[in-house]
């Protein structure tokens, strides 16, 4: 047995009310004095919360995180931090804000606490996205993981039940791409496997009762595990295709995952068996691909490309620049093999290898 791990040095706190009781202290802990709180336009209300629970603390919140973190929106919160004297960073909300504090954090290296609000695990990582010119680029740096990161069940008893959904398979996307990972190690093959099945249990829970707040919990717990296993290792061939559909076309993020995770899947299935076989424990199932088609469908998410806005005509471009840059995935694809994937997303065929 051959395999390289490394842990993140993240610290976690997870109860119900974490979001204002906790992260007072998370900050003080961290010797921070002047925290700038960064969300979205819908997280403003919590986003405030949080910022009253902090007090003096707060050097003011900039709500204008928006997806895929366009650039110019980065640079605007740069200088608002820089404006403010801002000694570190709280993103309160989504994949956004916590996108948008890790792009301040990239420029300025100043400390980040995340409190998420959705499931995507995106706050486990050092991996940050910007958007620039219809292009999403994205890397790795240590000064963008957030020191701190703040789980509240009770945060999430608003969100939507169709983002709910989109956002847990989004996370049990990244489970997925880092079972057959190249980086993947012994650990993180059972964080990933621990972290899909407690998702795939905790979403229909969800749905059933958006209220239920043991079930919140579980799948917040399943989020923590799914970015945990994405942090640690290189994603592959479906986050390449998700980047390019957000970043190019502006397709909503959660939803593209939901609609694309089942095809790449089984275009991998024959080159990552093992890998397979981790999920398919995971999902209960013997065909992971389908299953995960069959788990979001049936909770209501959108299950084509079509659905979320994208032009026929836009999917040979797509396929292009997917396969015009370097990734590692365990089965080599085409640019053909990678049209033949978004044509079936599009359209919302059954997902199947093709050879």
């Amino acid at each position: 047995m051959e395999f390289v791990y490394e842990a993140q040095p993240v610290r976690v706190v997870m109860r119900p009310g974490a979001s204002v009781t906790a992260v007072p202290g998370e900050a003080e802990r961290l010797g921070l004095r002047a925290l700038l709180v960064v969300c979205g336009p819908r997280g403003t209300e919590t986003a405030e919360a949080v910022a009253r629970a902090l007090g003096d603390a707060c050097a003011g919140v900039f709500a204008r995180a928006r997806q895929h973190v366009p650039v110019e929106v980065a640079d605007e919160a740069v200088h608002a931090a820089r404006a403010a004297g801002a000694d570190g960073l709280v993103a309160v909300g989504g994949g956004s804000a916590i996108g948008l504090g890790k792009a301040i954090a990239l420029r300025t290296e100043l400390p980040l606490i995340a409190v998420p609000s959705t499931y995507s695990g995106s706050e486990m990582t050092s991996v940050w996205g910007l958007t620039e010119h219809g292009a999403k680029r994205t890397g790795r740096a240590p000064s963008v993981l957030p020191r701190s990161v703040v789980y509240d069940p009770e945060l999430t008893l608003t969100l939507p039940v169709p983002l709910s959904v989109t956002s847990g398979i989004n996370a049990l996307a990244h489970a997925a791409e880092a079972l057959y990972a190249p980086d993947a190690s012994p650990l993180v093959s059972l964080t990933a496997e621990e972290g899909a099945r407690a998702m795939a249990g905790a979403l229909p829970a969800v749905a059933a009762d958006p209220g239920d707040l043991e079930a919140r919990g579980r799948a917040l717990y399943g989020a923590w595990l799914c970015g945990t296993a994405l942090g640690a290792t290189t994603m592959g061939l479906h986050h390449k295709l998700c980047h390019v559909l957000g970043g190019t076309f502006g397709l909503p993020h959660a939803e593209t995952h939901t609609v694309v995770l089942p095809y790449v899947l089984a275009h991998n299935a024959p080159a990552a068996p093992e890998a397979m076989t981790a999920l398919a424990r995971a999902l209960g199932t013997d065909n992971p691909a389908e299953a995960l088609q069959d788990l979001a469908g049936g909770l209501g998410a959108p299950r084509t490309l079509a659905q979320l806005g994208l032009e026929e005509a836009d999917l040979a471009t797509a396929a292009a620049q997917v396969t015009s840059q370097a990734h590692p995935n365990p089965r080599r694809t085409s640019t053909a093999e990678a049209l033949k994937i978004l044509r079936a997303a599009y359209t919302g065929d059954r997902p199947r290898a093709w050879s």
